[in-house]
């Protein structure tokens, strides 16, 4: 039990059957079952569910659904690992807070992003020092790091794809130098930035891993350490520095913009000038 549960192929329908003998409404039990199998399809052929494993799923659905839709899945889920025994599994549900964006009560601030930068850099964890800077300086989520190509590099935009349309990112002026030292330390001349010794984009559960390793000699609280939370500071600090909400929104891709928004050279220039004010990048040798 200390290492997880295991989910058998034939869970679902039990837990299907449990719920009908509750007397759960149809609507309520395709909408549990509908939230299980997306947790299903997220775990792959691992079929142990642990807590690591459970926040990293938590951490994805913040990502891509809304807070509202993230806590309705939490409830089904827990409901789930309940049925399953695993009720010491079970995930909280994220607070809503009356900001721009919503997450975790615990929210990194600047100076714990800094000496989690600054550690790796330390350690000689450039690759990983270098992520977090990417998605803190850009508010990209961390699944769109694969968007950070050495072609990228060249125009300094990233055309990002995500729900369905696309949006432009501008990218920081030290940190397309940082990228463009990095990639020639590395030898890579063309495609994904961030990849694995195999050469496959990095993982969004092995980055989050890599940060929380920090935590201790960061000296920042392991509570903090999520991926999603360095878009959090982004927006914030964003925010904080123009209190402009459709340049943030159009960042952040949160904006009902289509795939056909035309983004105007004006408009991009604007988001450049405002986001090199941010200090959300340090120069670094990374040769």
């Amino acid at each position: 039990m200390e290492d997880g549960i295991e989910m058998k192929k034939e869970s679902m329908e039990e837990f299907a059957v449990y719920l009908r003998e509750r007397e759960n409404a149809k609507a309520t039990i395709r909408k549990y079952l509908t939230d299980i199998r997306t947790f299903y399809n997220f775990m792959g052929e691992n079929r142990r569910i642990t807590k690591e494993q459970l926040l990293s799923y938590k951490e994805w659905l913040v990502e891509h659904y809304a807070i509202s839709s993230v806590n309705s899945m939490l409830a089904a889920l827990n409901q789930f690992l309940e049925f399953l025994g695993g009720e010491r599994l079970k995930l909280k549900r994220i607070r809503v807070q009356g900001t721009l964006l919503t997450g975790e009560a615990r929210e990194m601030e600047k100076t714990d992003y800094k000496r989690l930068v600054e550690t790796a850099m330390e350690e000689g964890r450039v690759q990983l020092a270098l992520m977090m800077e990417t998605m803190c300086a850009t508010g990209i989520r961390v699944s769109e790091l694969e968007y950070f190509t050495v072609e990228s590099l060249r125009s300094g935009m990233v055309k990002v794809w995500n729900k369905g349309k696309y949006r432009m990112v501008p990218m920081p002026e030290m940190l397309k130098k940082n990228l463009q030292r990095y990639v020639e330390r590395e030898g890579i001349h063309t495609g994904v930035i961030f990849r694995t010794r195999n050469g496959n984009p990095k993982n969004r559960s092995n980055i989050w891993k890599e940060m929380k390793s920090l935590a201790g000699r960061a000296g920042v609280d392991p509570d903090k350490i999520f991926p999603h939370n360095l878009r959090h500071l982004f927006a914030r600090t964003f925010y904080k520095g123009t209190n402009n909400l459709v340049n943030l929104a159009g960042i952040l891709g949160h904006s009902s913009l289509e795939i056909t928004r035309v983004y105007t050279t004006e408009k991009i220039q604007v988001w450049i000038k405002n986001i090199e004010t941010l200090d959300l990048v340090s120069e670094w040798s990374t040769t």
